[in-house]
């Protein structure tokens, strides 16, 4: 029997859409979004413009594509209806919205995953493996930035203003603190922010850069840079590991090589990867998708469950918090055990 998939919001649902109708495990049976002629586009049974209505059908699974100010009210009502919940990145918007999504999880029993496609890379994982041989050696230090120019998308067509406008840029850090914690199996437990402020796009009043400065629990710093109201082309997404025996760095642009050397077992020995898609979009959607389904149709538990999804979403809330506080030290809580 195929799973039964519902999807709510279909500009970035189309493709889960697509991913989740061509996998003969689950079938798309239900769309949901509040703009009627995008629910036209889309072939399925059912549609719907309000997502109680969506939830009051009998699905196996919900993957929520909304703006991020909906992800927790909407995962939270997904999982009472008791579906199994892939939502887009970041969780949540605040601390508070985690906790409840993790307590929502706890008392559903459903499977939770985060849809953080980067960590799925070919290049993270490839990354990730090298990490867990001890390749690398200790992990000491990374780095990653996402620049990505998007104030053509933060007014609609009659000039309002979207929900990019006034998103802290920190906030949106999962797809660049994300891979370095997956691969790392690491978490923050400190944060530290700096913004810009808003001096590219005053007329909009979106935030150029944030910068946030991580401390991790095996004593590990990370530096995150984000920055979605800035002058720079094309966008990009830039990592680098260094660890007691080498690094590990990706291009900064596309038709750059992707680096990396380590010492390993044999002296000076380096290292040559195949290009990949700094975006994560396809292959590593194609994974996050089959990883979802399975832990579905298996009882077990998604790599990027729903503490791990506070692990990449956290630290973006407390850098920007602190942030606002001048760059105070903010702990980032540990939803596991602190709550």
């Amino acid at each position: 029997m195929k799973l039964k998939i519902g999807i709510v919001g279909l500009r970035r649902g189309r493709t889960w859409i697509n991913i989740f109708s061509k996998d003969n495990r689950s079938s798309v049976v239900a769309l949901c979004d509040k703009d009627q002629s995008l629910l036209e586009e889309f072939p399925a049974d059912k549609k719907f413009t309000n997502i109680r209505d969506l939830l009051a059908m009998d699905l196996d699974a919900i993957v929520i594509c909304t703006p991020p100010k909906f992800h927790a009210e909407q995962t939270i009502l997904a999982l009472e209806s008791g579906k199994h919940v892939l939502c887009e990145v970041p969780a949540a918007t605040t601390i508070s919205e985690c906790q409840k999504i993790v307590d929502a999880v706890k008392k559903s029993g459903k499977n939770y995953m985060l849809a953080e496609n980067s960590c799925y890379s070919d290049m993270h994982l490839t990354w990730q493996s090298i990490v867990e041989n001890n390749n690398l050696g200790k992990v000491i230090y990374a780095e990653a930035e996402y620049i990505h120019d998007c104030r053509q998308l933060m007014k609609d067509a009659d000039g309002t203003l979207t929900w990019r406008a006034n998103f802290p840029p920190i906030q949106y850090c999962t797809h660049s603190l994300g891979p370095l914690l997956f691969i790392t199996d690491d978490r923050c437990v400190s944060a530290t922010g700096f913004s810009s402020g808003s001096n590219v796009s005053p007329d909009i009043g979106a935030t150029d850069l944030e910068v946030g400065l991580f401390r991790t629990a095996n004593e590990t710093t990370i530096k995150i840079l984000c920055g979605f109201s800035i002058e720079r082309h094309p966008s990009f997404h830039w990592y680098v590991i260094y660890g007691t025996n080498g690094v590990l760095e990706s291009q900064r642009q596309y038709n750059d090589p992707i680096n990396g050397y380590y010492k390993a077992t044999k002296s000076d020995q380096k290292m040559k990867f195949c290009q990949s898609n700094m975006a994560a979009h396809g292959t590593a959607e194609n994974r996050v998708a089959s990883e979802f389904t399975e832990s579905i149709i298996s009882g077990k538990i998604p790599s990027i469950d729903v503490y791990r999804a506070m692990d990449y979403t956290i630290p973006g809330i407390c850098a920007h918090l602190s942030a606002q506080k001048g760059g105070d030290v903010v702990s980032v809580p540990n939803l596991r055990t602190e709550y």
